[in-house]
């Protein structure tokens, strides 16, 4: 019994062996790159039934006895195309040399065109394919542009190469990834002519924009200078600015001082004047008081004095105008009651100053001494002389106010000296 449980497991175990075995090769994992495609089971795609499904990235079982697995690399195929004397609008044969980057479409429905066309077939089969078509449509293309456009526009000319070349390339289950025209030429030299024609025109473009560049650089230096110039001139001019600011703020700032100081020396000034002032007329009044009693007040006295004085001297002059005035009237009436003697009187009042022009002629004797002597011989009588003329004297001394003798020995002391 043992023993048969042993060769039961020992079968178990082999033939569990074998289905792992069997079941590894019926799995099947589709890279990245390609799709699987099991073949043998009807499926439903859209409006028509297809006779496989499709893996693309991942794993999938095989039915075995049932099922066929199938491998389609969708990896980009690199075709060079050309076309050899393919006439361009105008009829000027061309030769076009162009690379294309073409692959299997991923993408249903699309790539179910490429199973049903190229399943089974080779890389090599499906890039003389595509190679063909996209050849017919370049030469369909180059048809309908001019040599100027394929050769100077010629992405252009490839754009409309991949539009011809889709729906035929669709068709076929491939799609156009790149298409680049490499080279464009013609046997004629026809595009020579034209790029020599346009090489001119280039070179004459080109000189022109070189000196139109040269002057615009010329222009934009002396802009460019002038800027700087104005720059310069408008930073000296801030600073000119921003230095006349600096000074006119800091005599805004020093005009309180000097303002304040100035008020200050004035009001000192003021105040040294006001005390001045004060000075002056205490001097003022000081001098006043001074004068007052130096000069007004002895002025007053002196004045007062003068006027008694005058007054007492005017007193004698008016009473001796008074005595003359009588005296005068005397000697009027004395006049006219001498008669013939009246000339006697008149000489004796002229005696004052005939007197003087008498004695001039002994104005260098000194007189101390007048002694009358009588003339006449002893024992002559008669009129005593001397005492006539003392009595003379006496009469004009009383009536003129003269002395005689006294005028004599004052003309003797003068003339003396």
């Amino acid at each position: 019994m043992p023993e048969a449980i042993i060769v039961i497991a020992a079968v178990l175990a082999v033939i569990g062996a074998l289905g792992v075995l069997s079941l590894r090769k019926l799995i099947y994992i589709c890279a990245p790159n390609e799709v699987l495609i099991f073949s043998g089971r009807a499926r439903r795609l859209g409006n028509r039934t297809v006779g496989y499904r499709l893996i693309k990235g991942g794993r999938g079982i095989r039915i075995p006895l049932l099922e066929r697995v199938d491998r389609i690399d969708l990896t980009n195929m690199i075709i060079e195309l050309g076309a050899t004397g393919a006439y361009s609008k105008g009829g000027v044969p061309l030769n076009v040399h162009a690379v294309a980057n073409v692959k299997v479409a991923g993408q249903e429905p699309v790539l179910n065109q490429a199973i049903e066309r190229f399943l089974g077939r080779g890389r090599p089969d499906i890039i003389r394919v595509a190679k063909a078509t996209l050849e017919g449509a370049l030469r369909g293309v180059l048809a309908t542009m001019t040599p100027e456009e394929v050769n100077e526009d010629k992405i252009k000319f490839a754009e409309r190469l991949v539009e011809q070349a889709e729906a035929d390339m669709n068709n076929l289950g491939l799609v156009v990834d790149t298409l680049n025209v490499q080279n464009v030429q013609d046997d004629v030299r026809y595009l020579d002519s034209i790029g020599r024609r346009k090489n001119a025109e280039i070179i004459r473009k080109s000189r022109i924009a070189e000196a139109r560049a040269r002057a615009d650089a010329l222009v934009r230096q002396a802009e460019n200078r002038l800027k700087e110039v104005t720059a310069q001139i408008q930073a000296r001019v801030e600073i000119a600015r921003a230095d006349a600011a600096k000074r006119l703020a800091d005599i805004e700032s020093q005009r309180g001082a000097l303002v304040a100081e100035e008020q200050a020396t004035v009001a000192q000034a003021v105040a040294q004047s006001l005390a001045e002032v004060e000075v002056q007329k205490a001097r003022v009044e000081q001098v006043k008081q001074q004068l007052e009693a130096d000069v007004v007040q002895p002025a007053k006295a002196a004045c007062e004095a003068a006027e008694e004085k005058a007054r007492a001297d005017a007193a004698p002059i008016i009473e001796d105008g008074r005595a003359r005035a009588e005296v005068l009237d005397t000697m009027a009436q004395a006049w006219r009651e001498a008669g013939v003697h009246a000339r006697d009187v008149f000489l004796l009042q002229k005696f004052d100053v005939i007197l003087p022009m008498i004695t001039g002629v002994i104005a260098e004797s000194r007189i101390e001494k007048l002694t009358m002597i009588d003339g006449r011989a002893p024992g002559v009588s008669g009129d005593d002389l001397p005492l006539k003329a003392k009595g003379t004297v006496e009469q004009v001394r009383e009536i003129f106010g003269v002395d005689l003798v006294e005028r004599l020995q004052a003309l003797g002391a003068s003339s003396g000296k």
